[in-house]
């Protein structure tokens, strides 16, 4: 016992000694890990389960500073991802889609190179590279590796990559990051993520904060940094001994070492708090290039007031509930009101009790914003007449001032969206007329799924914004009922599905039901839930505007949004389920004729009539043959307005409907559309040599007395300056860009395929049609196969072919083609053909690549470049 006792005498010293070193080594190792402060720390500083506390400011404490590039560096997205199906790749694309950044993605392992970062000028192309698998960055050679890093270093560029160490050995040392300072611990399990206050990267993200429990999956990646340029941004413990020394799963090498900021994540996006940092992390490398505002509008609509079957419906105290909640939600949610739906017929159809709640909220309805659904709560494509429909919500209204609802929102949501997208044009008109409706929203447009594309857009003046579901549907009224159960309800308010579409949306209308403010008053648990985790996790600041104010910040927000795309109907679904049975598809086109003008269309048009199964749209009475849908105002009145100039076709498989607008050809919107809207159709087009086609405007415009051509000869109107009048600068452009054939075939081409284009050389045209009409006809597969070499004969009077009827008589062009003018002046023709030279030399590789003979005319020009 005396030896044991001088034993522990002698030992105490030391061993108080050594604990106190202990406590020393972990107290240093994490201001080491949150500040970063001194070369060759290493990362795995000890905390318990506490949440970490702000450090006093050191040397290098607060972190990189926010990178600044050039001014002109492009605010985009390079992406490289492992393949075109890798999970967390298309997990990454639809994050950066949803928050409105353009990207570019490439594929990583087909790369020989690193894709082009700077343009022929120098000019930045990315502001952000985002690796899938940062190992294949870290594995670049060197000669890549200082090209990448050059470009991040000098345009103020950063990098984002995903790690995935490899599955240590027994034994075997840590990997390590090829050519930086960091060790790396794989397939760790890891609970209680924290994220770090010091970190300068949050910005949407809340500090400090603790998540705790278990992370997903167990497969993670975690960082041990040996110098100063690393800090942490999110930290967790090991699951096995949560009061173990944390590790970085976040990390951010601040550029100490070579100038580029990079931020490794070393797991993926199925982290909730990842996303949100991933975020963060685009906002800051990029210089706030690339960030979203902190401002959140959220409005809630509840739908379908004074309907429902008894037994679901809202009772006394659930009005007085929600009028609590909407009190509550003001405080975390500024100028938070409730938006009500009704349809007056079914007020006083349920219990008495439900009655009774309906009573309570007639008389609670100041305290609320309002708006009407259809008074019988039909579909409005139903409605075929627009006096009808018109009749139809008189009752509605009526009901509303006899009941002392507000009639004034300027806002209307028709029952299952019908008659919003795809437009019922009755619909708005009505609305406009009964109730002075501004705007409306749908989940509809331009589809349901995915949710991050829906965007918004104008008709008739009418404001059409994107509406989100929010998991609450007619049907979901009981928590412990919640379709796959309770807490999938809980895990989208808590960093899923709802969360993330406050987090990616700047203005979001949730749609919900009356049905989910009665019974288990699930509305009011999710949207005091969500506010609350909004509040606890992020910066952002909830706020709510009536909707008139709404719709014109989202248009503010996205101008580009005003005009509408319009899409084919019959495509989806769902659309044509709240489509009127009265409208059909087969008045839809299958081909194209797009010019350009001046270049032998309306010949086309006129030899394509000459086929029994070909049938063109009805004469529009501004212009003609004509409808000029796809490029112009035209489009703004809608699908409904274009398929109307399309006769029934009596065989919907032989028969081809099409449409020559000869303007199309050089329109910049024009290709998009028709994509959109006729996706299959076949495109054709004619050239003839440009500065001919330019000629030949010119002297158009002279025949239909265009005062600038009138005034000035053509070489004047070519050769024109920026200080000309602004009808002949109209006048030179009109002439001049729609010969730029290259460019304008490639914007055609970004939409359609080369298959369904088919470029006709107008002077073949002209000189041998049958031939080129059989081009055609196999082109389109029409049947059956006509003969145009015993249909046409040619006219020495009016110098080109025409259609030989019976009798031997003709049918020609009318007078106002074929017309004879003076030949160009050489001086003209010279600088044309200097002016298109490289637009044609683009135009020969153009049709070489897609192996396309040349015309005569353009072997002509080519031969002067020479």
């Amino acid at each position: 016992m005396a030896v044991s006792g001088r034993l522990r005498r002698t030992l105490r010293p030391p061993v108080v000694l050594l604990a106190a070193l202990c406590l020393a080594s972990i107290a240093v190792s994490a201001y080491l890990l949150y500040s970063g402060s001194e070369p060759g720390a290493r990362a795995a500083g000890g905390a318990d389960g506490a949440l970490p506390q702000p450090l006093p400011s050191g040397p290098g404490a607060p972190g990189g500073a926010r990178p600044a590039g050039p001014a002109g560096t492009e605010p985009a997205v390079l992406l490289l991802v492992e393949s075109q199906y890798s999970a967390l790749g298309r997990d990454l694309a639809a994050t950066l889609e949803s928050g409105r950044f353009r990207y570019r993605t490439v594929i990583a392992a087909r790369a020989a190179d690193v894709p082009p970062l700077t343009t022929a000028g120098g000019r930045g192309r990315y502001a952000l590279v985002v690796y899938e698998n940062a190992l294949r960055y870290a594995g670049l050679d060197a000669r890549r590796r200082g090209l990448l890093d050059a470009y991040l270093a000098a345009h103020g560029a950063g990098l984002v990559g995903f790690v995935r160490a490899p599955e240590p050995r027994p034994g075997a040392a840590p990997a390590r990051m090829p050519g930086l300072p960091l060790a790396l611990r794989s397939h760790v399990a890891l609970a209680d993520c924290r994220v770090n206050p010091r970190s300068p990267l949050l910005r949407v993200t809340r500090a400090p904060r603790l998540q705790p429990g278990p992370l997903p999956g167990r497969g993670w990646t975690v960082f041990q940094a040996e110098h100063a340029t690393f800090q942490p941004v999110l930290l967790a413990a090991p699951r096995a001994g949560r009061a173990a020394p944390l590790h970085a799963t976040v990390i951010h090498d601040r550029g100490r070492l070579d100038g580029v900021q990079r931020v490794l994540f070393g797991h993926d996006l199925s982290f909730w708090l990842h996303r949100l940092v991933f975020l963060d992390a685009v906002s800051f490398l990029s210089g706030d290039r690339l960030a979203l505002s902190l401002d959140r509008y959220v409005l809630v609509d509840i739908d379908d007031i004074f309907v429902g079957k008894e037994g679901t419906r809202m009772n006394a105290q659930d009005v007085k509930a929600l009028l609590e909640t909407q009190n509550l939600l003001r405080t975390q949610v500024a100028n938070f009101t409730f938006n009500l739906g009704f349809s007056g017929k079914f007020y006083h159809t349920g219990t008495a009790e439900e009655d009774a709640g309906d009573d309570l909220l007639l008389r609670s309805a100041a305290h609320f914003w309002w708006f009407p659904h259809m008074w019988s709560h039909m579909q409005p494509h139903l409605f075929h007449n627009e006096s009808a429909l018109v009749e139809h919500m008189a009752l509605n209204k009526d009901f509303a001032v006899e009941h002392g609802i507000p009639t004034h929102m300027g806002y209307a949501v028709a029952p299952h969206h019908s008659g919003v997208y795809p437009v019922h044009g009755q619909l708005y008109e009505a609305w406009k007329k009964v109730w002075g409706i501004q705007v409306t929203s749908t989940e509809e447009y331009p589809h349901l799924k995915p949710a991050r594309h829906r965007r918004g857009f104008i008709y008739n003046s009418v404001m059409v914004l994107p509406r989100q579901t929010c998991g609450l549907f007619t049907h979901t009224i009981f928590y412990k009922e919640y379709p796959g159960g309770p807490q999938e309800l809980d895990k989208s308010i808590r960093g899923g599905e709802l969360f993330l579409t406050v987090l990616l949306n700047p203005i979001s209308i949730f749609m919900t039901h009356l049905s989910n403010y009665g019974n288990d008053r699930l509305g009011s648990y999710t949207f005091v839930n969500l506010a609350n985790f909004v509040q606890n996790w992020t910066n952002l600041r909830l706020q709510t505007l009536p909707p008139v104010q709404l719709a014109h910040k989202y248009f503010e927000l996205f101008p580009e949004q005003r005009d509408p795309l319009w899409q084919n109907p019959c495509d989806d679904k769902r659309h044509k389920d709240i489509w009127s049975r009265e409208k059909t598809c087969d008045h839809l086109p299958k081909f194209l004729v797009i010019g350009p003008q001046k270049t032998g269309t309306t010949a086309l048009y006129l030899f394509l009539l000459m086929h029994p199964s070909v049938i063109s749209n009805l004469p529009s009475p501004r212009t003609f043959e004509e409808i000029q849908f796809f490029n112009g105002n035209n489009y703004h009145k809608g699908v409904d307005w274009y398929m109307d100039f399309f006769p029934t076709p009596s065989n919907i498989t032989s028969d081809f409907l099409f449409e020559k607008s000869a303007n199309y050809f050089h329109s910049e919107d024009a290709p998009k559309r028709a994509a959109s809207l006729v996706p299959k159709a076949k495109i054709i087009t004619i050239l003839i040599d440009p500065s001919d086609r330019a000629y030949s405007w010119y002297q158009h415009q002279r025949s239909h007395e265009d005062p600038a051509a009138l005034r000035f000869n053509f070489y004047e109107v070519i050769t024109t300056g920026p200080w000309a009048p602004s009808d002949l600068k109209t006048l030179q452009r009109k002439c001049l860009v729609p010969g730029w054939y290259a460019v304008h075939i490639e914007r055609w081409l970004t939409y359609f395929a080369a298959s369904q284009l088919l470029i006709i050389d107008g002077q073949q045209l002209r000189s041998d049609p049958a031939t080129v009409m059989d081009e055609v006809q196999k082109f389109l597969g029409v049947t059956p196969h006509f003969n145009y070499s015993e249909a046409l004969t040619f006219d020495p009077q009016k110098g080109f072919w025409c259609q030989l009827l019976e009798g031997g008589k003709t049918k020609c062009l009318g007078k106002s083609k074929g017309r004879k003018y003076p030949p160009m002046d050489p001086e003209a023709r010279s600088f044309l053909s200097t002016y298109y030279r490289q637009h044609n030399v683009e135009l020969s590789k153009l049709l070489h690549r897609l192996g396309q003979p040349l015309p005569a005319w353009l072997r002509h020009e080519l031969q002067k470049v020479r």
